[in-house]
């Protein structure tokens, strides 16, 4: 199956939609650890941000053959890492059970480019450290973020996130409240979403559609993808998205 984006005249299929997804959450997570001022390190096979003991090691798997000299570096910034791993691997092909590790699946998603919606809440760009800041603590309550608790203002979203090429965040409201929050970035033409979150306050009530039309608002001639929870699936279905591929998630287990 081949998609066509008419503006860009760029063609994107469902089988290399994991390795869109591979190199566009490289991106944002050296976006976000440049911002931390976390170590980035750029192998063939994979990224990784090396981030203190509340931030964790992020590992993004970027092919799906590792060699083994880098599966072995990848094995070992795991065992001396000072904070909680995660490793995305959308190819699914690298077994991490060897350090202890739990994984768990959840799909790469494709949509087409093409127009959306107007969102029927009122969506916003941050632009101001204040706004970001609101961003920052509906993400850490939305997705349960613990290891940012206490809460420590700029850890999660520094306030240089928003300068990095290709990285916007939003903010939907109601009646002038805040009610959720996201993150798209945007790199090598394609657009990806992550923190995708709604206030506990404000659940089932249209919130994480509207932060999706107002990400997507501005990038309707691109092919978009991302990375689905089991919740968040009906929705991205409903917004034009499809099953590409499974993507395998492994944590280490504290």
């Amino acid at each position: 199956m081949t998609m066509e984006s008419t503006s860009t005249d760029r063609s994107v299929s469902l089988a290399e939609t994991p390795t869109l997804q591979a190199r566009n959450s490289a991106a944002f997570w050296t976006a976000t650890g440049r911002s931390r001022g976390h170590e980035v390190i750029r192998r063939r096979g994979f990224v990784a941000v090396d981030g203190d003991e509340r931030a964790g090691l992020r590992i993004l798997i970027q092919e799906p053959d590792l060699d083994p000299d880098e599966a072995a570096e990848l094995s070992e910034l795991t065992r001396r890492s000072a904070g909680a791993v995660t490793v995305e691997d959308p190819f699914s092909s690298t077994d991490l059970g060897h350090l202890g590790m739990r994984a768990w699946q959840m799909p790469v998603m494709l949509r087409l480019p093409g127009p959306v919606a107007a969102p029927a809440l009122d969506v916003t760009r941050v632009r101001e450290p204040e706004d970001l800041r609101v961003a920052e603590r509906v993400v850490i309550e939305g997705f349960g973020l613990d290891g940012f608790e206490p809460y420590r203002p700029g850890e999660l979203f520094p306030a240089s996130l928003i300068e990095q090429p290709g990285v916007d965040v939003f903010l939907a409201s109601i009646d002038g409240a805040v009610a959720g929050a996201g993150v798209s970035v945007l790199a090598d033409g394609v657009v990806s979403h992550y923190w995708i979150a709604t206030s506990s306050a404000f659940r089932s009530r249209g919130v994480g559609r509207a932060v999706m039309l107002g990400a997507l608002a501005d990038a309707t001639d691109l092919p978009a993808t991302l990375t689905a929870s089991k919740l968040g699936r009906p929705l991205y279905e409903s917004l034009g998205y499809t099953v590409a591929a499974p993507s395998t998630w492994w944590a280490s287990v504290r």
